[in-house]
């Protein structure tokens, strides 16, 4: 974790360059999310960075076998069960905001 209290402080700068933008990101998105002091994790920061790293390089085999991916409508039972979970999930997400 980075705390001034136990010396390994980092500035902003410091922190990007290290982990990249959107390593920092992860991290600070997992840092706390309540009133109390948030905890940067190093680690968590270095865990982020390999999971963007690990879904480039699916992204991009994706993109490079797209001629074998299925085409054609989407009719069957899981993509009907995955268009509800989807449709449920966008209800629940509404219903939130709208408190």
């Amino acid at each position: 974790q980075m705390s001034k209290s136990t010396g390994n402080f980092l500035t902003l700068t410091q922190a990007v360059d290290k982990f990249s933008a959107d390593g920092m990101r992860l991290a600070l998105a997992d840092a706390g999310d309540t009133v109390e002091d948030a905890n940067f994790v190093e680690a968590m920061a270095d865990a982020g960075i390999l999971r963007l790293y690990t879904w480039m390089e699916w992204v991009k085999e994706m993109i490079a076998n797209r001629d074998s991916l299925r085409s054609g409508p989407a009719n069957t039972f899981n993509d009907r069960v995955f268009a509800s979970e989807m449709s449920a999930g966008i209800m629940k997400t509404d219903q939130n905001y709208e408190k």
